[in-house]
């Protein structure tokens, strides 16, 4: 009987160095391969053709990096990078890339989330606003909160006089089912302190949004 092996997904520098079989007799989850076994039986499919014999395995794998988000923690990955410098002009890192999973039908959204911040005596390594948004889309999400939820982490742990994010994103639930409207986009998003509180500011970020 093959033995149980379960590596982690995440690496040191947060990605997955292999999602593929290590091996023919590798298990890397007995629980979640059965499940997607079960789920190809279910359709029609042959779990044990040739094509399909370690696709469990992939899945499997493929879960665990999608929805990592849950093992992470986004005070630690802010906190681990803050800076003190006497900046008290806004920063804003535009277009980073994100992938989710709708938590409704469990298919992808994607897009680009912009964020900005009023630094208050200190400031945060740039790559760290990339991972906390990670942090809360390689969860099961909805768009309206994983926007909410990246500006309360930054706006909780960094100490700025406000934060501002906005998500545009596709949804595959809308583009490949349900009404299948393929070039509809969803635009969120969430103000925090200064930003909400004065239109100067927050016009000033959306002009930086819309380059």
């Amino acid at each position: 009987m093959a033995q149980q092996h379960k590596p982690s997904v995440l690496s040191q520098n947060h990605y997955a160095p292999s999602f593929e079989a290590e091996s023919d007799e590798e298990v890397y989850d007995a629980n979640k391969e059965g499940l997607v076994r079960g789920m190809l039986s279910e359709i029609g499919e042959d779990p044990e053709r040739e094509g399909l014999r370690r696709t469990p395995l992939r899945v499997a794998k493929a879960m665990d990096f999608l929805t990592s988000g849950y093992e992470l923690s986004a005070e630690e990955i802010i906190k681990g990078a803050v800076f003190k410098e006497d900046v008290k002009e806004m920063v804003v890192v535009r277009d980073i890339e994100f992938y989710s999973l709708c938590e409704h039908h469990m298919l992808p959204f994607f897009g680009h989330a912009h964020v900005g911040y009023l630094p208050n005596g200190q400031v945060v390594g740039l790559s760290k606003i990339a991972r906390v948004v990670d942090v809360f889309a390689r969860r099961l999400q909805v768009q309206e909160r994983l926007t909410s939820q990246v500006a309360d982490a930054l706006m909780a742990h960094l100490g700025a006089h406000g934060v501002a994010v906005v998500m545009e994103a596709s949804h595959t639930c809308m583009m490949m089912r349900g009404v299948q409207k393929q070039k509809s986009t969803t635009v969120s998003s969430a103000m925090r302190g200064t930003f909400k509180d004065d239109a100067r500011t927050r016009a000033e970020f959306m002009g930086f949004v819309r380059g």
